[in-house]
């Protein structure tokens, strides 16, 4: 099938409409994890007052190739607060995201971008500081580092006017990274693999949020691009 003009293959496919369908599913931080309506809602445990502490990634235990698309369904409930997704994430040594021999994460900002990963991440419906509220965009950082590679536009409008769900694409093939909202083309990003480091190959992806947003998610789907 084609996918962003790309011949590609569905290789992994979660509805996550029930908490059966993230058995294996890695948490780190802390997170009330609930499925109204069918869909995953994500919310803090922690209350916002302690800082990087009240933040969370929830990782889908699959390692994916390097060439992929990866698609989601995402709805904003509540803001401020932001969400991301961390792909193509290994360890610095190429060991696998849960190998023992990494540090523990436990959601904090710092420990994924200058720990012991290597990860692209995407920050998109960035509302938590005012300057994000007043500009809406989207970012691509790559990280061992904390290195701004790309940033366009953010479509999704703010909680009240955010009736339905929104179809989130990534896709990452050779040295491109690409960004889509409902198939509108946000940013795309050619990596030269020197400026920011070496090209990342494949890995794991995750959900991050901070508090105090909550965000609904569904029709998790990846494929391989030929």
């Amino acid at each position: 099938m084609k996918k962003y003009g790309l011949d590609a293959e569905l290789i992994y496919e979660n509805v996550l409409s029930c908490e059966r369908d993230i058995e294996g599913f890695v948490l780190e931080g802390s997170a009330d994890i609930s499925f109204p309506d069918g869909k995953m809602r994500l919310e803090n445990a922690m209350p916002q007052s302690e800082g990087q502490r009240a933040n969370y990634v929830l990782w889908c235990p699959e390692t994916f190739p390097s060439d992929v698309v990866i698609e989601w369904n995402f709805r904003p409930l509540r803001e401020p607060g932001l969400a991301m997704m961390f792909f193509a994430a290994s360890g610095r040594g190429g060991e696998d995201l849960f190998s023992p021999a990494l540090s523990p994460r436990t959601g904090e900002y710092p420990q994924y971008h200058h720990g012991d990963i290597n990860a692209f991440h995407i920050s998109y419906f960035r509302r938590k500081e005012p300057d994000e509220r007043a500009f809406h965009t989207c970012n691509l950082r790559k990280s061992y580092g904390f290195y701004l590679t790309a940033q366009g536009g953010d479509p999704i409008p703010n909680v009240e006017d955010a009736k339905e769900p929104y179809k989130i694409g990534v896709v990452k093939h050779g040295a491109r990274v690409e960004f889509y909202v409902n198939e509108l083309l946000i940013f795309t990003f050619d990596d030269d693999g020197k400026t920011y480091g070496a090209l990342l190959g494949g890995g794991k992806i995750g959900f991050r949020q901070l508090a105090p947003m909550i965000g609904e998610y569904s029709e998790l789907s990846v494929y391989s691009v030929k």
